[in-house]
């Protein structure tokens, strides 16, 4: 590979991850319009990494790319939203239930680990930060349990769910309930409590579900 292809790549990597948080975070809510020009000029670059950026975004359903008229940061299906908190909830009480069976004392370090910086997160209303972790809470189950490739195939499918569950967040103060779950699914995995553990994981993944009108009629623009 040449040093301008990796100059390249290595731009629109940088473009995606930039652009992908301004989304996520609400820097760019959804349907702004968003220019690569602007963008290029503001990393100071050409357009082609860029345009490739925007493209891999169209992919995530977080652009939609109209000829003719333009980009603009799409709108969150809730069709999608719900089809990815289905395929979760299905996989993780699975996951919950090997964990249950099995689950090593390095994986129950990173999960007490975890858990306390969520606390740490949660008194500093870093709402950002504890969705990173609670992100990563659900990774450990999957590393634990040997099923890495799952959990990377999931996070295609669930942009627009955690799209919403970030919203959620910073819109909905029940950041102790969601640790208090993550506590006590902990607590039931460890004591190998698999009927509970499971039961705790499904009422865990549905609180979004409970909360999305209130979000919706708070921002009714933001959803198709």
């Amino acid at each position: 590979m040449s040093l301008h292809q990796k100059i390249r790549g290595s731009t629109r990597a940088y473009s995606y991850n930039l652009i992908k948080e301004r989304i996520f975070h609400l820097e760019l809510e959804p349907g702004t319009k968003i220019s690569e020009k602007e963008i290029a000029d503001e990393l100071q670059v050409s357009r082609t990494p860029v345009r490739e950026a925007f493209m891999k975004l169209a992919e995530e359903e977080l652009l939609d790319i109209i000829p003719q008229s333009g980009t603009i940061v799409s709108k969150i299906n809730l069709e999608h939203v719900e089809e990815g908190r289905f395929m979760r909830e299905k996989i993780e009480k699975e996951i919950v239930t090997l964990a249950c069976s099995s689950f090593d004392d390095e994986y129950k370090f990173k999960m007490e680990t975890n858990i306390a910086m969520q606390e740490v997160s949660a008194d500093k209303n870093n709402f950002y930060r504890l969705f990173e972790l609670d992100e990563e809470f659900h990774q450990i189950l999957f590393l634990a349990t040997g099923k890495m490739r799952t959990w990377k195939m999931l996070q295609q499918l669930n942009i627009p769910f955690n799209r919403l569950r970030i919203l959620r967040l910073s819109e909905v103060s029940n950041a102790s309930n969601i640790i208090s779950q993550h506590k006590e699914i902990y607590q039931l995995i460890t004591e190998h409590k698999t009927d509970q553990a499971v039961e705790v994981m499904e009422q865990h993944l549905r609180l979004v579900v409970v909360e999305q009108e209130t979000i919706k009629s708070k921002y009714p623009h933001y959803f198709i």
